[in-house]
């Protein structure tokens, strides 16, 4: 037995001194594989980060180069216009196109029928829709979940059928070639009601039941609170309502196309920008033009896109 209990430590001593080498073997091992393995990800992820950079950056280019050869063309003369090969940029720059396109278009007149008729639309609207989605978020009233379906079932219905009663009504109205005609058929946008009642929906009911304990009105209610708390929804709605009335084209053409009310989408298309002298089109009058239009939405999605996706997100609907 004591022989026995002699010879058990002595091997068990060799055998961890036989093991210690393989363990630290196997663990410089292990660590050079995770070190292999954390490289190849590594090389990996900057390679997948490449190709998305490289994939971003040439659909930049195709998305961007209309605008940049919009803008080149516009400051070119009509000689280096029709050059062959085109020219990336301008040899001689030509700012009197603008002046050219300004008189020849009457921006004048025609920017400030469209803020006119943008900004009143828009007020009304605003006015209209906040009301809307105030009634069918907080107050109780009979069918008002049925009168809300109904609304949102028009949303189906094609935009051209529309346009066809609403022309009949504005006939017999007698409201052809008015601004009147250009602002009341689209005041009412169920979707700036729904997106307006989704946020209101997201404000505790709790705030609504105390005021009304402390003897608020729902219109005070509704101007101290609600609408504070959905600005940034309200500022989406107004960009937005504005944006479209500024891009609108074929009902200003359809029903207001004359030269007092002519809106400015309607009434670049009105003009030829032909040359008299080689009954030529002049292109680069056009350009500029059309970038003098287009200049101010760009800046208004540049400098204020953070609030349209602010008010959307707010409202629950991603997109």
């Amino acid at each position: 037995m004591e022989e026995k209990k002699n010879v058990l430590p002595e091997e068990t001593s060799s055998e961890k001194a036989t093991q210690a080498p393989e363990t630290l073997v196997k663990g410089v091992m292990h660590e050079q594989n995770m070190q292999q393995v954390s490289t190849k990800q590594r090389i990996v992820k900057i390679a997948v980060q490449t190709g998305l950079y490289v994939f971003l950056g040439f659909m930049a280019i195709v998305v961007l180069f209309p605008f940049y050869w919009m803008l080149i063309s516009s400051v070119k003369s009509m000689t280096e216009y029709e050059a062959n090969p085109p020219t990336l940029w301008p040899k001689v720059f030509v700012f009197h196109n603008y002046v050219e396109a300004f008189n020849a278009a009457n921006l004048g007149t025609l920017f400030g029928n469209t803020i006119y008729v943008g900004l009143i639309s828009t007020g009304l609207s605003l006015i209209i829709t906040v009301l809307s989605a105030f009634a069918f978020a907080r107050l109780e009233f009979k069918g008002k979940n049925v009168l809300f379906g109904f609304l949102l079932a028009t949303m189906m219905i094609p935009g051209e059928l529309f346009t066809i009663t609403n022309y009949q009504t504005v006939v017999d109205f007698g409201w052809l070639n008015t601004y009147t005609v250009l602002i009341v058929p689209f005041l009412v946008s169920v979707f700036y009601i729904y997106l307006l009642k989704q946020n209101f929906m997201q404000i505790p009911n709790e705030l609504y039941l105390a005021a009304k304990v402390d003897g608020t009105t729902d219109f005070k209610y509704l101007w101290k609170v609600m609408i504070p708390l959905a600005l940034p929804t309200l500022i989406s709605i107004t960009i937005l309502k504005m944006m479209g009335a500024w891009n609108t084209y074929i009902w200003p053409k359809l029903v207001a196309n004359d030269e007092a009310h002519r809106l400015i989408t309607n009434g670049l298309r009105a003009l030829s920008f032909t040359d008299e002298a080689t009954q030529k089109t002049n292109i680069p009058v056009q350009m500029a033009a059309v970038t003098m239009v287009s200049t101010p939405l760009f800046l208004v999605f540049v400098f204020l896109r953070k609030y349209i996706m602010k008010g959307v997100s707010r409202s629950g609907i991603k997109g």
